[in-house]
């Protein structure tokens, strides 16, 4: 671990479900220790989510990767106790709590920087740690709705829709590993930790580029535009003959007299040469290049629009993605035993490095798999102490 970008970096992950967890999974990808606190028992309920097979969570292989698990009950004053010795010895602390729990069990910032005044916090929640909402539980889908991403998804005609995967979750995680990073930067000058809060709805809205201006300062309100952008052309999925889709992205003038070329088509090239004129005419255009795609096979088509350097790529469903080339020569599904399967296939790290790259070490551990050997070496808990912990059911 001594050649990955964040070895040294040790990260309590305290909380569940998505948010926090991701964040602490792309940590650890980057060579980070994360030691993550699991109620006994059940466990993160992550464990139990998506896709099962033997009764073990496929996402859980992934997103609990790289972590040592420890099991203490945060309910019990010797477990919080416990988690504040070992926070004691971490750079970062990462937790996705409703705002005021941290407080209530005494492991606020406040507490936690009189042991360690170099910890960087960080909260993930649904609205942040202040504001009139700020105590309301909130899910990704929420923020989703609040951050704006929502009204714009789907088709036009249709109610707002969501994407097939939690991406007000993940786009929280990915802010928090962007807040840890910048506050450790900002610990080598001043020497001090701080807090980062991270509000899900705001990661969302913090994409959603112009929109606000846009109706305030145009009168416009973007609306849902199913699989294209309003004004954008042609940039949309085409059907093939073999019945798959294929994006092609032909907006800018240059790529489109190239998109032209390979469609034998100099007229379109000629009268729809400009931004303003394909944008006039987005859905006869879109019309023509479907026509056009579909005497072709989404392979065929692909081979033909790279020639011409066009960009282009298929709509991957999870079959293609296990098998396409190039994600198989950038490494982005790692195959892995786990406990319950020789060959689990996941996403790979991101992003690559030159000299240092981060690495999947392990898949998400069994539940309180490193309780003892955390608490000797960070709790600096004897033997006797941690069976008298294990008795009394504050650890498993």
């Amino acid at each position: 671990m001594t050649d990955t970008p964040l070895a040294g970096l040790r990260v309590l992950e305290l909380g569940a479900f998505i948010a926090g967890p991701f964040a602490g999974q792309l940590l650890g990808d980057l060579g980070a220790e994360v030691v993550k606190v699991e109620p006994p028992g059940a466990g993160d309920i992550m464990r139990r989510y998506g896709v099962r097979v033997e009764g073990k969570s496929l996402w859980w292989s992934a997103i609990a990767r790289n972590k040592r698990s420890i099991a203490i009950d945060l309910r019990d004053a010797r477990g919080r106790d416990i988690t504040r010795r070992i926070a004691a010895r971490c750079d970062v602390v990462l937790e996705n709590f409703k705002p005021g729990t941290l407080a209530k069990w005494g492991l606020d910032y406040a507490t936690l920087e009189r042991d360690n005044p170099r910890v960087v916090l960080v909260h993930v929640s649904g609205f942040g740690q202040t504001g009139p909402r700020a105590a309301e539980p909130g899910f990704g889908s929420i923020g989703e709705a609040m951050g704006g991403i929502r009204h714009t998804t789907g088709d036009p005609d249709r109610p707002p829709a969501r994407t097939g995967v939690s991406i007000g979750d993940s786009l929280a995680g990915l802010f928090a590993v962007v807040g840890a990073l910048a506050a450790l930067n900002e610990r080598t000058r001043s020497g001090r930790g701080q807090e980062v809060d991270v509000a899900i709805y705001e990661a969302v809205l913090a994409l959603m580029e112009s929109t606000v201006a846009d109706y305030e300062l145009a009168g416009v309100t973007r609306m849902r535009s199913g699989g294209v952008l309003r004004d954008v052309a042609p940039a949309n999925a085409y059907p093939t003959l073999d019945a798959r889709d294929v994006v092609i992205a032909g907006n800018a003038d240059a790529v489109f007299a190239r998109l032209c070329d390979a469609m034998g088509r100099p007229d379109l090239a000629r009268d729809l040469a400009t931004h303003e004129a394909r944008s006039e005419h987005q859905e006869p255009l879109d019309r023509e290049i479907a026509a056009w795609t579909r005497t072709m096979t989404a392979d065929d088509l692909v081979a033909l629009l790279r020639e011409h350097d066009v960009p282009v790529g298929p709509i991957n469903r999870a079959p293609d993605l296990a098998t396409d080339p190039h994600i198989a020569a950038r490494e982005m599904i790692v195959r892995l035993a786990a406990g319950f399967a020789d060959d689990v296939p996941m996403t790979g790290v991101v992003p690559k490095f030159s000299r240092t790259p981060g690495a999947i070490r392990s898949v998400g551990p069994a539940l309180g798999a490193d309780t003892d050997a955390v608490l000797r070496e960070l709790a600096r808990c004897a033997d006797e102490e941690i069976a008298a912990l294990r008795d009394g059911g504050v650890v498993a």
